[in-house]
C-alpha cells in the first residue's frame, strides 16, 4: 500500500466517510500491522549521556539509602565539629559550612530531579498515545468482528428457518401419504 493510499484512509478516517469495502481495507491494515511501541526500549536508545545522569541521581537521591546516609553525614558532620574537634573545629555552631553545602547540593539536586520528572512525564505521554493506537485498533477489530458474527447469527437463522421449513414440508407430506 503506498503512502498515498494511507492518507487518503487517514483523511476517510477523520471525516468518516467509509464505505464497507474502505472498512474492511482499513481493519486488514490495522490487523496486518502492529500499533504496540515498547516505549521503554524507544526512550532508552534516545537517552543522551546527561538524561542517562539525570535519572541516576533521581534514583539515588529518591532512596532511603540517599536518606539515611545523608542523616548519617548530618549527624557526624555535627557530632565531629562539637564535639571530637572541639579545639580545631572545621565549622563551629551554627554550621555555616554545613549550610552552604546544603544550600549547593539542593541548588543542583532539585533542577536534576526536575529533568529527570520531564523526562518521565514525556515517556509517560507516550505511553498514553501508543495505549490509545493499541485501544482503537481492538475497538475497530471488535467491531469487525461483532460485525462477522452478527452476520454468522443471520446466516445461520435464515439456515434453520429453512430447514424448519423443509421439516414442515416434509411432515405435511408425510401426513398426506399417511391419510391416502
Amino acid at each position: 500500500m503506498s503512502k498515498k493510499d494511507k492518507r487518503k484512509i487517514v483523511q476517510m478516517i477523520l471525516h468518516q466517510n467509509l464505505d464497507k469495502k474502505d472498512k474492511e481495507d482499513i481493519i486488514d491494515l490495522l490487523a496486518d500491522s502492529s500499533v504496540a511501541v515498547d516505549v521503554d526500549k524507544e526512550e532508552e536508545r534516545n537517552l543522551t549521556f546527561g538524561e542517562k545522569m539525570a535519572d541516576k541521581i533521581s534514583e539515588i537521591a529518591g532512596s532511603w539509602t540517599f536518606i539515611f546516609l545523608f542523616i548519617f553525614f548530618l549527624i557526624t558532620w555535627i557530632v565531629l565539629n562539637t564535639i571530637i574537634l572541639t579545639d580545631k573545629e572545621i565549622d563551629p555552631y551554627p554550621f555555616i559550612l554545613l549550610n552552604l553545602l546544603l544550600s549547593c547540593i539542593s541548588a543542583l539536586q532539585a533542577p536534576i530531579i526536575m529533568m529527570s520528572q520531564n523526562r518521565a512525564s514525556k515517556k509517560d505521554s507516550l505511553r498514553n498515545q501508543n495505549d490509545y493506537k493499541i485501544d482503537l485498533k481492538s475497538e475497530l477489530i471488535l467491531e469487525d468482528l461483532h460485525h462477522k458474527v452478527e452476520t454468522l447469527i443471520n446466516n445461520q437463522n435464515r439456515l434453520l428457518n429453512i430447514l424448519d421449513k423443509a421439516i414442515t414440508e416434509e411432515e405435511s407430506n408425510s401426513k398426506k401419504k399417511e391419510t391416502i
